[in-house]
């Protein structure tokens, strides 16, 4: 059974940066596209990037365009997100997800796998 596990999520003041980190078990994802989404209380979850499988082609929201940058490690079986300059409205639970089939996608019904996720709270 495929499984994903977020890390890296924590408290940090506004301008700050975290960086997430999503390990991949129980079958190689390297063929796929890989996405981040987040979620706060009351809102639906909300498309933050997503990066094809070979990680030539990534999409942003234009929320954290220029703030976040994501990457893959095929090798490890691994996908990142680094944030920076953080802000108040970026805290949510951060989640990565998996999608089997076509190329990168921003909504969340097209991805297959998810993990459990790991928060992220934006505060001074």
């Amino acid at each position: 059974q495929a499984q994903l596990v977020e890390s890296g999520g924590g408290l940090v003041q506004p301008g700050g940066s975290l960086r997430l980190s999503c390990a991949a078990s129980g079958r190689t994802f390297n063929n796929n596209a890989l996405g981040w989404f987040r979620q706060s209380p009351g809102k639906e979850r909300e498309f933050v990037s997503a990066i094809n499988w070979s990680g030539t082609d990534t999409h942003y929201a234009d929320s954290v365009k220029g703030r976040f940058t994501i990457s893959r490690d095929n090798a490890k079986n691994t996908v990142e997100l680094q944030m920076n300059r953080l802000k108040p409205d970026d805290t949510a639970v951060y989640y990565c997800a998996v999608r089997i089939m076509g190329m990168l996608a921003t909504r969340a019904e097209q991805y297959n796998y998810w993990g459990q996720g790991t928060q992220v709270t934006v505060s001074s």
